[in-house]
């Protein structure tokens, strides 16, 4: 019987490596907008399963090389323009993409009404019953679709007539137009969350795949919450970076300590 030589610690991580490696190849040899092999067929051309082939082909997905479809393929991007920006300022997707001279634009947009039920009336601080708008919708990058966008305002700061002339997707934009709200600041939680069915249909990615959630909670100068919004951002195409300051009030001071004299 032969003996089955185990795998050297280092094995698996040098396999995997030569099937990044190779599907680097692959798709810098394919065209941009060109559809790869399917999942089965490359999986069995490159000798590994299905599940490490997905494992491996997310890294190039969040690098914006290639976008996957549910039910089409997936498709070679190229090299694409990457919006970044520090997140001590807030600003709307159009003025970042302004500062790199990219094209963005608004896709599908649906704008809800509905009443505060307890919870949204806790979230917002607005009595319940009050009147609230929903806005969603798809922004565009270069024709792709980059971001998710859902706000939800009490009626009083932003209805649907005043979406109606000039509404090009931001209402934080949007906000700061109007004479009569202050804004003061925006107290936004960060992290990374899988694409449920509805989002990834809106985005032409694959349900599951990893999106960044800024979930932000956007105060007037007043102290009143003026806007409760998830932005789902996807990988390789947004850059976020935070300049932090070093914390030293904490830090105890040190001295060294003589011996005692005889």
């Amino acid at each position: 019987m032969k003996k089955v030589q185990p795998q050297s610690e280092g094995e698996p991580q040098r396999l995997f490596q030569r099937l990044q490696n190779e599907l680097a190849q692959l798709i810098a040899e394919t065209p941009a907008g060109e559809r790869l092999p399917s999942e089965p067929e490359l999986a069995r051309k490159l000798g590994v399963s299905r599940a490490t082939l997905r494992e491996a082909m997310r890294a190039f997905e969040g690098q914006g090389l290639i976008r996957r479809r549910q039910g089409v393929g997936t498709f070679v991007v190229g090299q694409t323009n990457v919006i970044e920006t520090g997140l001590e300022l807030l600003e709307s997707i159009e003025t970042m993409a302004e500062r790199i001279q990219l094209k963005v634009s608004m896709g599908d947009l649906q704008i809800g009404h509905l009443k505060a039920d307890e919870s949204r009336s806790t979230i917002l601080q607005v009595p319940s019953d009050s009147p609230l708008v929903q806005i969603s919708r798809v922004i565009h990058a270069e024709n792709r679709p980059v971001a998710y966008l859902v706000d939800l305002l009490p009626e009083e700061f932003l209805s649907s007539k005043d979406l109606e002339v000039g509404f090009t997707g931001s209402v934080l934009d949007q906000l700061l137009r109007r004479q009569d709200i202050q804004l003061s600041e925006s107290v936004t939680n960060i992290r990374a969350v899988a694409a449920s069915p509805e989002i990834a249909h809106a985005l032409q990615i694959q349900r599951g795949d990893v999106l960044l959630l800024f979930i932000a909670e956007l105060y007037s100068k007043e102290g009143r919450m003026v806007d409760y919004s998830h932005s789902y951002f996807l990988p390789g195409y947004f850059r976020f970076h935070v300049v932090r300051s070093i914390g030293l009030s904490k830090v105890a001071s040190w001295m060294p300590i003589e011996p005692e004299r005889r």
